[in-house]
């Protein structure tokens, strides 16, 4: 299908023959709908930039010219759409094209405890697996996809109940090894009547399907097609056996022209899977290292020693944009260690039982060091859990138990220990209703290390803290998640100036940015920065209710712009600040303030006369030390006065 010329009729026909009445202005008069489910399923490049436009619905062209233009709106523009998608690859539409974004974020904690409820009868014993959810912070975390709750319902059922010998799993790879290890035990009751048939032949099914997960996820392809099969040594009559092995773990589909469909129950399943392979498969021949995909990625891998190997493939997944390599590294990094590579048994030989070394620990530590990508650095950290060592999280928390939020405030952290505290801070079980980078550190290095929890928070105070454009290029990323909580942004007094407020207008105007208060106090704005806003309400005007841009330059054209917003009523803007205190009020930081202090020679008074933009305030102390401090929009000063 994908190869052949035709237009959007031919198309519409051939999936749905009783179209075939219809003329092509039918296609004008009526509502039509469309929906794809699974866009992350789609193998066609989508290439949104370079496509040629397309109006004319009977033109002849290629279906992946169809689709992005019908999704940009040129080919029946008053169709409607709705499409599913994970978000990596929903981020190759262009956000114009989007309407409304709505995020199915999976469950709840009260969600994960009620599951757990309802799946597992005895309910001392579902009380039993939750707690132990609970002990462990990436579990716990993984659980609000409800496969994974499947999975770690059936793993810690049957290990809580029998009294099976052994740990208990604390980490991924633990649960997903214990998994694929039951899921064999069943397969083996299901056809030979026994737990255990033929090992080889087990040790060949799961590398087969290991070899087709590792190969479709370096592609990126969630679901799979006969060739692709038969592309990892699967024989296509034989593929019954295959399913047979692990049931719960792949599936076959028929689908509407497709033919057979296959994939993994969850992507979770297929980077499990994958990164076994790797594993088993780190040392390859020379002879054996093919120009294919799988053969170039396998060589990239391929390495002396196990420190060498874990190296490389921290490498490969730094390299991801997509990140798509994030949980098959955890995943990798897990089966290194020695615990796990004898729960697998027969899967490895005795030569492929060797530990990881003290030295990938500190290669990681050292990446993080280096990493300037907060995403990166978190799961940075949950490798380091994979592999239990949790030294650098354990120095972070004595600062906070030593001190708190103070001590940290008098300390010159590394790097790395910022992005420990990101990860302390993402991870711990309460939410986070304000951060405030000042309790830490005013600096945008800081701020970048602790993005993370700007993210997860409601509100975000990041007032006074020499931040710059730098700065707004990384907040505009936390505005275009969709998954973000933030409502609330205070950036006043920082030096942003237009072409910083430009970068975050392109955040706002987003139709997913749910930011509600805004406030750009002080921050060296003019009329241009004030159109920026403006634009971005009217792509966006279904959260923001306030804006302060007071102490700037708006100009009477951006306060004329800004005030059209309020007037509008699509916008939801309620309050507005533009007021300003004269000429001096786009100076940048603290010389928005001119001190005089006029010490008079009576015997215990002193007045002192500040002057803040156009305000004259006076105030009169009558001790022989006295403390004043002045809040203001624009600074915060402490005056200390003395008897003379």
């Amino acid at each position: 299908m994908k190869e052949k010329k035709l237009s959007l009729v031919n198309l519409l026909q051939d999936f749905f023959p009783e179209t075939q009445d219809l003329k092509p202005r039918h296609y004008k008069s009526y509502k039509i709908m469309f929906i794809f489910d699974g866009l992350d399923e789609c193998r066609l490049p989508l290439d949104f930039q370079n496509n040629e436009n397309l109006v004319n619905i009977e033109e002849q062209t290629s279906v992946e010219v169809l689709l992005t233009n019908l999704i940009k709106g040129n080919l029946l523009p008053s169709a409607l759409l709705w499409i599913t998608s994970r978000p990596a690859a929903a981020n190759q539409i262009p956000p114009e094209c989007f309407d409304q974004v709505t995020e199915v974020r999976g469950f709840s904690d009260p969600q994960k405890q009620e599951y757990f409820s309802k799946r597992i009868r005895d309910q001392d014993l579902a009380n039993k697996v939750f707690t132990h959810i609970r002990s462990s912070r990436s579990l716990h975390i993984m659980c609000h996809i409800p496969v994974f709750c499947w999975i770690t319902a059936t793993v810690l059922e049957r290990m809580l109940s029998e009294a099976e010998s052994g740990e208990i799993p604390k980490t991924l790879t633990q649960m997903f090894t214990h998994f694929l290890i039951f899921q064999i035990k069943l397969k083996n009751q299901k056809y030979s009547g026994k737990s255990d048939t033929d090992p080889q032949q087990t040790r060949t099914s799961i590398l087969a399907l290991g070899k087709l997960a590792f190969q479709q996820l370096e592609k990126g392809n969630l679901i799979f097609y006969e060739e692709d099969l038969i592309e990892s040594g699967i024989n296509i009559r034989e593929v019954s056996v295959y399913s047979g092995v692990c049931t719960q773990i792949f599936r076959e589909e028929l689908e509407l022209h497709l033919g057979k469909v296959f994939s993994f129950v969850h992507l979770s399943v297929q980077e499990f899977l994958a990164a076994l392979y790797a594993f088993l498969n780190r040392k390859i021949p020379k002879e054996q290292s093919t120009e294919t995909q799988t053969g170039k990625l396998l060589k990239f891998f391929s390495k002396s020693t196990m420190t060498d190997f874990l190296s490389s493939a921290i490498d490969r997944a730094l390299q991801s944009e997509s990140g798509h390599l994030d949980l098959f590294l955890r995943f990798l990094l897990g089966l290194s260690l020695q615990s796990n590579q004898t729960l697998l048994g027969v899967l490895l030989t005795p030569t492929q039982r060797i530990s990881h070394s003290n030295k990938t620990v500190q290669y990681i530590k050292m990446k993080i060091e280096e990493n300037s990508s907060p995403e990166k650095s978190i799961n940075l950290f949950h490798c380091l859990n994979e592999l239990n060592d949790h030294s650098l999280v354990q120095e972070v928390q004595k600062y906070l138990s030593g001190g708190g939020e103070g001590r940290l405030q008098q300390s010159r952290l590394s790097p790395a220990q910022w992005s420990a505290l990101a990860f302390v801070l993402v991870n711990s079980e309460e939410e986070l209703e304000e951060f405030n980078l000042s309790k830490y550190d005013a600096s945008e290095e800081c701020l970048l290390r602790l993005l993370p929890v700007v993210k997860i928070s409601r509100r975000a105070v990041l007032a006074s803290c020499n931040l710059g454009v730098k700065t707004c290029e990384n907040l505009e990323s936390v505005l275009n998640l969709e998954n973000s909580f933030l409502k609330e942004l205070d950036l006043s007094n920082n030096d942003l100036q237009d072409s910083g407020v430009e970068l975050l207008s392109a955040g706002l105007k987003r139709s997913h940015c749910k930011l509600q208060i805004l406030r750009l106090s002080g921050c060296m704005i003019t009329e241009k920065g004030c159109c920026s806003l403006a634009s971005a309400l009217i792509s966006n005007p279904s959260h923001l209710k306030e804006l302060d841009l007071t102490y700037n330059h708006p100009g009477e054209s951006g306060v004329k712009l800004l005030s059209d917003r309020l007037e509008d009523p699509h916008c939801k803007l309620e309050k507005l600040g533009v007021e300003h205190g004269g000429k001096i009020r786009i100076k940048p930081g603290l010389k928005k303030c001119k001190l005089h202090t006029h010490y008079i020679q009576t015997l215990h008074t002193h007045t002192h006369t500040l002057y803040t933009n156009n305000t004259h305030t006076k105030y009169n102390t009558t001790h022989t030390h006295t403390k004043l401090t002045l809040h203001t929009h624009t600074l915060n000063i402490t005056l200390h006065t003395h008897t003379h």
